[in-house]
């Protein structure tokens, strides 16, 4: 026989404990629409409702105070009305005032106790909800059901498991409870389990097992379960066509979820929000953005959960613009954004790299009091370290009250991409004191922090530490960032041989960490191997191919460039082009080298011979090594002049305020001429110029580069 747990507590405590919590007086504030005179009504039956009515008002309008005000006014208030007052101060979070109005109760039935534990459960207390069922004189299936749920919610599933099995007598509602008490805590096949043993399971329990498996990453088992469901009879709810919408959309079949789009037309549930918000869901998970568009605006009832939907799918297509664009109908339309709101927002803003939006959403954010939310605080860090401003990332992670693994490593990664390596470093102890466990994701972004600051030893130390971790799998991403880490402090060989000693076979990715290395270091001989064991795994690997020819064209092996470039062409592989782009005023503007197609263009060539001679005056040499073509010296510095970020940067001093910070995003490796003379750039101007190239992020200040000149 299964051994159960013990109860909540062992010694059950008097109320008169209870009573010595910190309460609050009720309120002297008087109602304009009730006045005095109101509690003249007798206690009668007629008078109760009388005062039913009024409480109800008041506490649906959140008027606390005037229905405390009131409610001191009865006589005799029965129990139900004490208990709608116990639920109202439960609904805003004032636990010590409903504790006060259930210990003036005179008499206190099973309903009024179930009541009370309820509202400790819904305000987050339950050593006092566990407390206050111990000291019930009796309980009801659904006292027991109440702290179940309790226990299941913030993870006790064994404690509510113990619980569930000593329950003198369950109904369908218990065992409906327990299955979805194993489902959120990723216990689905006990889950199924008790499903399996229920006496009478209902549409409810299909549906709580049906969420469950696809809650847990299990999609194709919930459509399995609910077709067994159909062809039962069972007629399901909108709760459970919401549920297995949302299947098909985490799998993306289009048919099934078409099949039921029909089906609810013709039974008239796409009224019920949650079937058509996830029936939108679907659509944007199957890249048919267009009818998830469709659905919302055919929908007259337009509410926060089906706007954040529509938002969140703008955003999962790449739509950002129209995702923003959304955003603001719905604020100008007064419903005001939640959570789930702002992260889709601040995600779109992320996509597009838009910083002065991101900001002003953030200032709504502050606002609304949403500023303490952990998914929002995430969404923010990422969105201010892919712009390149991590002093405010840091401000947003510092002032977080509740952090989870996603903030850890989105910081840390953030630091990591913005050269903040010690920061990065400081963070990761900071987060083992935390009792925070890394994962896959952390020790990347620790890799990528020493590689890109020429941290050698602490990569080797934080690689070690990787290896030593039981609950992480050391992954060839890892391996990846290792060599990197060996290959950019010129460890050629080393980072070699760390290859052939992998205990697995190394993929592309490691293959070119290295080749990258090479680049950095022109060094042919390791190249050639290296480029070799890509074209072995994959011959069509166009950024091996163009990382061959730049190291052969650095070391001017103009031949070797053509027979590469000749190999590229018979096997079909296009150079990817590279081009640069700043997002001002929400507006995109690309340039690609020598690009004339910009309606600034006159305006760009004459601050870029500005330019030109201001370098010249500082006594800036352009480094032709970095113009890779066999030209003369004359036009290899016309190239280099005009590649697209100093394109990008003419512009941006254009058409920004003196004085403000300059962003520019670049799809390829930044050059090391356009990095030497970036820095000159910035000293020239009296401007910071945060450049964002496919490696990491430069930020050039006053003739420096946060990268050390290393990248």
């Amino acid at each position: 026989m299964k051994r159960l747990p013990a109860p909540i507590s062992n010694r059950r405590p008097s109320l008169s404990h209870l009573k010595r919590l910190s309460l609050h007086g009720p309120s002297t504030t008087r109602h304009k629409n009730f006045p005095p005179s109101a509690a003249s009504k007798s206690d009668s039956k007629e008078g109760s409702s009388h005062w039913k009515a009024i409480l109800s008002h008041l506490l649906r309008n959140n008027e606390i105070d005037e229905a405390r005000h009131v409610f001191s006014k009865i006589s005799s208030p029965d129990a139900h009305l004490y208990t709608m007052m116990i639920t109202g101060y439960a609904r805003i979070k004032r636990i010590d005032e409903a504790f006060r109005i259930f210990t003036e109760m005179p008499t206190r039935d099973v309903a009024s106790w179930n009541s009370m534990i309820k509202a400790c459960l819904d305000c987050g207390d339950l050593h006092l909800a566990g407390k206050l069922f111990d000291e019930m004189p009796e309980r009801n299936v659904i006292s027991w059901t109440t702290i179940m749920n309790g226990l299941a919610q913030v993870g006790q599933i064994d404690a509510a498991e113990g619980l569930f099995w000593r329950m003198p007598q369950r109904d369908t509602a218990a065992w409906n409870s327990m299955i979805s008490g194993y489902s959120s805590n990723g216990r689905v096949t006990d889950a199924r389990l008790l499903f399996e043993k229920m006496p009478c399971p209902n549409v409810i329990s299909w549906t709580a097992m049906i969420g469950g498996y696809d809650q847990n990453g299990e999609s194709d088992e919930a459509l399995h379960l609910f077709e067994q469901m159909w062809a039962l009879g069972i007629k399901p709810t909108s709760s459970t066509y919401a549920c297995v919408l949302t299947a098909c959309a985490n799998v993306a079949d289009l048919g099934l979820g078409t099949q039921l789009h029909a089906h609810l037309s013709k039974v008239g549930y796409l009224s019920d929000t949650f079937v058509s918000t996830s029936l939108l869901t679907l659509y944007a998970n199957c890249k048919h953005i267009e009818n998830s568009s469709k659905l919302f605006h055919e929908n007259g009832d337009r509410n926060l959960v089906s706007w954040t939907a529509l938002i969140t799918a703008y955003g999962l297509n790449g739509r950002h613009e129209d995702a923003l664009d959304e955003f603001n109908r719905m604020i100008l339309s007064g419903i005001r954004p939640n959570q789930s709101t702002f992260t889709s927002a601040l995600n779109s803003c992320c996509g597009l790299e838009s910083l002065d939006q991101g900001k002003k959403i953030h200032g709504n954010v502050i606002k609304l009091g949403l500023d303490s939310d952990v998914f929002v605080g995430n969404s923010l860090i990422v969105l201010y370290s892919k712009c390149g401003d991590i002093d405010n990332s840091l401000m947003v992670f510092n002032n977080m009250r509740r952090r989870n693994l996603v903030s850890w490593n989105s910081i840390i990664v953030g630091c990591a991409q913005n050269g903040y390596a010690l920061w990065a470093l400081k963070l990761f102890d900071d987060m083992k004191s935390s009792l925070e466990q890394p994962d896959e994701i952390t020790y990347v972004g620790l890799l990528t922090a020493c590689s890109h600051s020429r941290m050698i030893a602490s990569g080797k130390q934080i690689f070690q530490q990787l290896k030593e971790d039981p609950l992480v799998d050391v992954k060839l991403e890892h391996y990846a960032c290792m060599v990197d880490v060996l290959g950019r402090c010129g460890n050629l060989e080393e980072a070699e041989d760390f290859i052939s000693s992998m205990p697995m076979k190394p993929n592309v990715a490691v293959w070119l960490a290295l080749l990258s290395a090479c680049r950095m270091h022109t060094n042919l001989k390791v190249a050639r191997r290296a480029s070799q064991k890509i074209f072995d795994l994959d011959p069509y690997n166009s950024a091996a191919y163009v990382l061959l020819s730049n190291i052969y064209a650095s070391a001017g092996k103009w031949n070797d460039v053509s027979q590469t470039r000749v190999m590229m062409r018979s096997r079909g592989i296009v150079k990817i082009p590279g081009y640069s782009w700043i997002t001002l005023k929400d507006s995109r503007h690309e340039f690609v080298c020598g690009d004339r197609s910009h309606p600034m263009t006159t305006e760009i060539y004459k601050k870029l011979d500005w330019l030109g001679g201001k370098l010249k005056e500082y006594g800036y040499v352009y480094d032709r090594r970095f113009a890779l073509h066999d030209v003369d010296d004359e036009q290899k510095e016309v190239v280099l002049t005009y590649h697209s970020e100093k394109l990008a940067i003419a512009f941006a001093l254009l058409s920004t305020v003196q004085g403000s910070t300059i962003r520019i995003m670049k799809n390829l490796r930044v050059c090391g001429d356009c990095h030497s003379s970036i820095k000159v750039i910035s000293r020239i101007v009296g401007r910071e110029i945060v450049l964002r190239d496919s490696s990491r992020f430069h930020h050039f200040r006053d003739g420096l580069c946060s990268c050390g000149d290393y990248w």
